[in-house]
């Protein structure tokens, strides 16, 4: 039995669980989400969630925990929402956020265009001009969204040029010209 599973999840006021057979539904001020998790039953007693896993179930052992978190997280998203938030660093690299879509100018031929699911919303940072801000309420979404953002303009390893999350330590490679003078003073 998984220790993460016994846990049990509080729910907060305004958010309702519904529960039928293995689908769960959390719905909250920022929106509604739903999941499948077989294996698993739910005993929702006084606004505490339990979850067990169900008979028949027991060579399901991992979805028990993991069931548990993912409960937790629609919880958390449908009350206070998961951010990412990308850095964009390098000269002449821009972008336009306009609600779900964004466009990106990453130093190509022409622009990128990118369209994310409904459920998310761009932003960028008033004071600073290179941070994107990915909001959403499914966590899952949000870091597929930052993921595919990321993968436009990887950080390359020289200069630093790209894009990458904020906080991210990129190692930085000495590059030819320096690799060669230390190699010829020996």
């Amino acid at each position: 039995m998984s220790r993460i599973g016994k846990k049990k999840i509080v729910i907060p006021a305004g958010v309702t669980v519904d529960v039928k057979e293995w689908d769960v539904t959390v719905k909250g001020p920022k929106g509604e989400l739903k999941k499948h998790l077989p294996g698993v039953t739910f005993n929702n007693e006084n606004n505490v969630l339990t979850l067990t896993l169900a008979e028949g179930h027991s060579e399901n052992g991992a979805m028990h925990g993991l069931a548990r978190n993912l409960v937790a997280n629609m919880i958390t998203g449908v009350t206070k929402g998961f951010t990412k938030r990308l850095e964009i660093i390098g000269i002449g690299y821009r972008f336009q956020p306009v609600k779900n879509k964004i466009t990106l100018t990453l130093g190509y031929s022409h622009p990128i265009e990118f369209i994310a699911p409904k459920e998310i919303e761009f932003k960028g940072e008033e004071d600073k001009k290179n941070i994107i801000i990915i909001n959403g309420v499914d966590k899952e979404t949000v870091g597929e969204v930052a993921a595919k953002i990321r993968s436009f303009r990887k950080p390359e390893p020289y200069k630093g040029k790209g894009i990458r999350y904020e906080g991210e330590y990129v190692p930085k490679k000495a590059g030819k010209a320096a690799a060669s003078a230390a190699g010829g003073a020996a």
